[in-house]
């Protein structure tokens, strides 16, 4: 193949941004007929077509996404370096491209992540949130540095990637005060006849909870199911049904939602992982969450009151 023409790249790019070769030919002040003829080459150079049309739009292709994502990371540092020729800053902003499975906790996401702000380089952080799914699509387009997740990578995934394992904790149940009073009981036995609020079954919490239930003795009415566990939370705080969240942020929920602590267990316990598309990560802010969180999750701040099943690792958690 031939030497990449930048020239032709960046007129692909403004393409792929503006979604047209009108509208690109206004932002570059070039005719539209030399961007198509610009684009014609570069796509010869290549191989393979970048864009196929939608009415009068243009959409890129799968070939043409993968070069999108390398054409924006070029195109960002060097729009930095001018900054930096500008204004002669004396280091490098870190970017760190994140990708947070709506599976977990908010509050939890910010304790995973948390170690790379303490970086001596300027941090920028890039976080999207989304299913597991899209966020590995995106993860091997090359558009995310990692995926925070609740579980490793499917085996099925059609991605090439490593999972790095960052730490662990239990679960916590909680509730708000009146809900509580009706059911006095101690934990678990309150949970008896109880509403609970549960993640949905696309969630391997839902069923080691179910499971969990079962040799407790205990027989829940599930008053409903959340695919997103920030929303399982804010019916959780207008009482609707008690609902579990990591140990780790046990603090953290009872503050934001003004609820009590019924009670937790490290009987089930939850991991969280990043995935990369490295096996060996060398990203500044990557290595630090990886080195720092293991003990910061484990060392949850409440007390295991629940010892009826054999520990074991599960591979997922809620979202505040």
């Amino acid at each position: 193949m031939a030497s990449l023409n930048y020239k032709h790249l960046h007129y692909f790019w403004v393409v792929a941004k503006t979604g047209s070769i009108a509208r690109a030919s206004e932002q570059l002040h070039i005719t539209p007929q030399t961007i198509s003829g610009q684009l014609s080459l570069f796509e010869d150079m290549q191989g393979e077509a970048l864009f196929e049309k939608s009415g009068r739009n243009l959409e890129l292709t799968e070939a043409g996404r993968l070069v999108l994502a390398y054409a924006d990371e070029i195109f960002s540092l060097g729009q930095e370096l001018e900054q930096v020729l500008r204004h002669h800053p004396t280091e490098r902003t870190v970017q760190l491209r994140v990708g947070v499975s709506d599976a977990v906790a908010k509050a939890v996401a910010y304790k995973l992540l948390e170690p790379a702000l303490s970086l001596p380089q300027t941090l920028k952080i890039n976080c999207r949130e989304g299913k597991l799914d899209d966020l590995l699509g995106e993860l091997a387009r090359h558009k995310l540095d990692i995926v925070i997740t609740d579980t490793p990578m499917p085996p099925n995934a059609n991605v090439r990637g490593f999972n790095h394992r960052l730490g662990e904790c239990g679960l916590s149940f909680f509730a708000t005060q009146a809900l509580r009073a009706k059911y006095p009981q101690p934990f678990p036995a309150c949970l008896d006849g109880a509403p609970v609020l549960l993640p949905g079954e696309d969630s391997a919490l839902r069923s080691r909870l179910m499971h969990w239930f079962e040799l407790q003795g205990v027989r829940p009415r599930i008053a409903g199911e959340f695919d997103d566990s920030a929303l399982m939370s804010a019916f959780g705080e207008a009482g609707v049904g008690f609902f579990a969240k990591p140990s780790a942020i046990a603090d953290m929920v009872m503050r934001q939602y003004d609820l009590e602590l019924v009670g937790s267990t490290e009987d089930i316990t939850e991991q969280f992982y990043a995935i990369s598309v490295q096996r060996k990560i060398t990203h500044p802010a990557v290595l630090a969450i990886s080195q720092a969180t293991p003990l910061a999750m484990i060392n949850s701040p409440v007390k295991k009151k629940s010892r009826v099943i054999k520990k074991r690792s599960v591979d997922s958690l809620t979202a505040i």
